[in-house]
Formats: C-alpha cells, sequence, structure tokens
C-alpha cells in the first residue's frame, strides 16, 4: 500500500518559495513534480536583490521565526559560494539602531555592532548578513531538486485544480492573485540598474528619513546591485529611465565611485506583496488537498527555507 511519504505532490510556482519547497520536500521523500510558468531565469525571483533580511513581510513574528531558520540553511550554503550563490557580506543597515533590531536578531548574528561614523554618516548597524547571487542560486536549486527525484515542467497554470496530484502546493506568488483568487496579493514594483563594480565590497541599505525612500547597493560577482523602488500596486515591467538616473544618483551620493560606474543593465520586478504570508493548508473543489504558500512580499529569499519547511509539514496529512 502506498504510504503517504511516498504520495505525489504538485508545487505550482517556480520562483525561489517555489524552488525551496520542492526541495524540502523531495528530500524528505515525496515524488514531487514542479510546475513552473516560465523558467526560474526568468522569475520575479531572479530579480531581487539576495539581501537576507525580513523586508516588508507580515506577520512580523512568524516572518523573524522564518528567516532565522533560512539564515542556518544560507550559512551552511556560503562555505561554497561559487556553487550555491550564497556569500557572507558585511554591510550598513542605515537608520537602524541595536535597540530597534531586537532580541531575535542580536542574540543570534553577534556580529551586530553601531556602523562607526567612517562607515555610515547617519546611525546605522553593521553586520554580516548571507547576501544571495540569485542568478546563480535559482539554477542551483533546480539541479538539487533533480537530484533528489524531483522533476521540472514548464507549463501555465489556469486553475490549480489542474495539477494532477493528492497533494498541490501553491507557491505562485504574484499568480495567486488570479488562480485563488485572492486580491489581497498586490504587486509592488522594484527597480534595480546593474552596473560594473568600482570596487564596492560591502552593502548598503539606506532610508530617507522624511520620504521613507530606500537607496541600496549590493556587490554580486562580476557586478554591483543599485536599487532601489518600491512603488504599490505597479504593474509595468519596462525600466523607467528617470527613476535608473535618480537611482544611481542616491547610490552615488552614498559613495562616490558608483557615479562613473558602466551601466550593464536595468531589471525590473513585481514582488508579490500581501497584508501577510498566506501558509496554511486548504482544500481542492474536489477534496484534494492544497497548501498555501504565498504573499512574502520582497522577503521571499529571506523566508524561502522556514517557509517551505512549514509548508512540507503541512503537505503530509
Amino acid at each position: 500500500m502506498e504510504t503517504e511519504l511516498d504520495g505525489e505532490v504538485v508545487v505550482v510556482g517556480g520562483g525561489v518559495v517555489g524552488l525551496t519547497t520542492a526541495v524540502v520536500l523531495a528530500e524528505r521523500g515525496r515524488r514531487v513534480r514542479l510546475w513552473t510558468r516560465e523558467p526560474a531565469e526568468r522569475t520575479t525571483s531572479v530579480v531581487a536583490g539576495g539581501l537576507w533580511w525580513p523586508y516588508r513581510i507580515e506577520p512580523v513574528a512568524l516572518a523573524q521565526a522564518w528567516a532565522l531558520r533560512s539564515l542556518e540553511v544560507y550559512e551552511e550554503l556560503a562555505a561554497r559560494p561559487e556553487e550555491t550563490g550564497v556569500r557572507m557580506v558585511e554591510g550598513v543597515l542605515g537608520e537602524t539602531g541595536l535597540d530597534e533590531v531586537g532580541a531575535w536578531a542580536a542574540t543570534r548574528l553577534p556580529g551586530l555592532r553601531a556602523a562607526t561614523a567612517a562607515e555610515y554618516a547617519g546611525s546605522g548597524l553593521w553586520a554580516r548578513l548571507p547576501l544571495i547571487d540569485m542568478s546563480a542560486h535559482l539554477p542551483w536549486l533546480r539541479e538539487r531538486l533533480v537530484a533528489a527525484g524531483g522533476t521540472v515542467e514548464t507549463r501555465a497554470v489556469a486553475d490549480l485544480a489542474e495539477a494532477d496530484a493528492p497533494v498541490v502546493v501553491n507557491c505562485t506568488g504574484l499568480g495567486a492573485r488570479e488562480l485563488v483568487p485572492d486580491s489581497a496579493v498586490r504587486p509592488v514594483r522594484g527597480q534595480l540598474v546593474v552596473v560594473e563594480n568600482p570596487g564596492v565590497r560591502t552593502w548598503l541599505v539606506s532610508t530617507d528619513p522624511v520620504s521613507g525612500e530606500v537607496t541600496y547597493f549590493l556587490p554580486q560577482p562580476g557586478r554591483l546591485l543599485l536599487g532601489g523602488t518600491a512603488e504599490e500596486d505597479a504593474w509595468s515591467a519596462e525600466p523607467d529611465p528617470a527613476v535608473a538616473e535618480a537611482i544611481v544618483r542616491r547610490c552615488a551620493a552614498l559613495r562616490p565611485e558608483i557615479a562613473g560606474a558602466r551601466v550593464l543593465g536595468h531589471l525590473v520586478g513585481l514582488r508579490p506583496a500581501r497584508h501577510s504570508v498566506r501558509l496554511e493548508r486548504d482544500a481542492l473543489p474536489d477534496g484534494r488537498l492544497l497548501v498555501h504558500n504565498y504573499g512574502h512580499g520582497g522577503a521571499g529569499v529571506t523566508v524561502a527555507w522556514g517557509c517551505a519547511r512549514e509548508a512540507a509539514g503541512l503537505a503530509s496529512r
């Protein structure tokens, strides 16, 4: 007789959350098929800057727990950066103090300290955090899934009920708006500029205290990512030249050498925001088990492993 452990699962959605969830399920002995509308290299996840930090995600307490579980995994993966795309890199979280971070991070990240005036002109927190090169990490996740016996199929889905398995896991991100349907899922548009790295080795995230506008630069292998924007309910995937110029100008104000860096390209991603992550059991119309794992906003990579483990538990009836 087939046991639940042997039962088949279809994971719908091939971004970082879907891939990570599929990996966890497959490595727990489930037969996993991943359905993705487009290859990982063309999902929203590949546009992510890749800095580990729970950014714009609710509920806060759960997100912190998911993030810490993910941190454990990324620290291990950082031992093989060329293979996994994960590195531990130092940088400054601007406009953040030790008293604002809370015990959840202070006890787990012993290297946290106040940034010096030479490191950051304002109040900031110096930290050593995972920085994930998504262009390398997503293909690595796909290979790990296949190595665990999973399969990847490129196909568009008009209805979650199309998934022909006893258990279906919905990791469709912004696609959940139409598929579930869930009107609470909304796009938050993020634009980045990719430039040649003029020698920047540390990352920086700075928040304007008046406008709340976030500026950041993230050193990735062979390039420097400059950001960013957070335009709610904006659906355009086309880069805006004026926005790109403003991003470079803000980053150069923080690190002058960025001003002359040659532009290599532009990236736009639509973060799948929601008032809170939906991670729970549900049922398809015919009674089959449906697990939702979506609505991670700009923190999908930060909480991916924590959410994947919880989703895998929910998928075991």
